[in-house]
């Protein structure tokens, strides 16, 4: 197997990948981007990509839920959740008041904003494509003094080049990243009872209760939904598409009726997995939404229509 992951090394996408069995025997690629690796799996240069959907702290991750959601047919086949910790480093001798500068990811950035505007007033957001690269860049030519950088404590552990200004540094101690590993299209993983599903349901005409008539196709097969974002398509202002996890596997009859109903609302729609739920958490189904029950209605009808 070949993955890919965001790179570069020691990065929390990396800590994630190697929560996959087998992984760390594996040959790992890291990316410069969420695109960068999605496209290596379309194209065959890897297997699968491990990317980062979803922060507690700031909510989806843009670049993720687009490029899945476009583009040649993805599929999620695991996700996994990783507690996010932070440290603001720098080259040895910077002192904290010194730092001028902080490279990061924006998520991380976000993450820690109300420390740095408490401890670090002085200094500056500067991008960086994640956490690790930020600080990577601390070792580059090009850096200046008073340039610092907010990371994984990994990044430091492994570079003694590297000195930890500040620990434990994020806003929100039980901050925690979701991450998903996608692959191509192939047969779906087997049903748990403790699954999730991913969709991406463009909105096909704009008018009153267009988003209550997607709503209401889960609501009314009693499947709850754990996000629910609306993401621009691009095409034009006011034109957007809803990505949804919902409660469930396309297995199960009240997922799949759900499925079936958004289809019909939306052709368009982009099923992007059934997958495994990283905590385990099964949904709580009502007995009239058990596959069970939808059984016993269909063949009730079967009856009437036999009859």
């Amino acid at each position: 197997m070949i993955y890919t992951f965001l790179g570069p090394e020691g990065t929390f996408t990396e800590a994630a990948l190697l929560k996959v069995p087998g992984a760390g025997d594996a040959t790992r690629v890291p990316s410069t981007n969420v695109n960068e690796a999605l496209d290596r799996v379309r194209l065959g240069t890897a297997d699968a990509a491990m990317v980062p959907i979803e922060n507690s702290v700031e909510g989806g991750v843009t670049a993720t839920l687009d490029a899945i959601s476009t583009g040649p047919e993805l599929r999620i086949v695991r996700e996994e959740l990783v507690p996010i910790t932070f440290v603001l480093v720098a080259r040895p001798g910077t002192r904290l008041e010194d730092v001028r500068r902080i490279h990061t990811h924006g998520h991380a950035w976000a993450q820690c904003r109300a420390w740095a505007t408490s401890k670090v007033p002085q200094a500056e957001y500067v991008p960086a494509p994640s956490t690790a690269a930020g600080a990577l860049a601390l070792l580059d030519a090009s850096a200046q003094p008073g340039d610092a950088a907010i990371c994984a404590p990994i990044v430091a552990e492994e570079r003694p080049e590297l000195e930890v200004l500040a620990e434990d540094i994020g806003d929100n101690s039980g901050a925690v990243t979701r991450f998903i590993l996608v692959s191509r299209p192939a047969g779906l993983p087997p049903r748990t009872g403790a699954d999730k599903t991913t969709v991406a349901v463009p909105l096909p005409e704009d008018h009153p209760g267009a988003l209550m008539e997607i709503l209401w196709q889960f609501a009314s097969r009693g499947v709850n939904l754990s996000r629910i974002e609306s993401r621009p398509t691009g095409e034009y202002l006011g034109h957007y598409f809803f990505s949804i996890d919902a409660e469930g596997h396309a297995e199960d009859a009240r997922v799949a009726d759900a499925l079936a109903g958004l289809h019909r609302l939306s052709p368009q729609t982009r099923f992007l997995g059934s997958y495994r739920r990283a905590d385990g958490v099964e949904p709580d189904v009502l007995p009239y939404n058990t596959d069970r029950a939808f059984d016993a209605s269909r063949g009730w009808l079967q009856d009437i229509l036999g009859g």
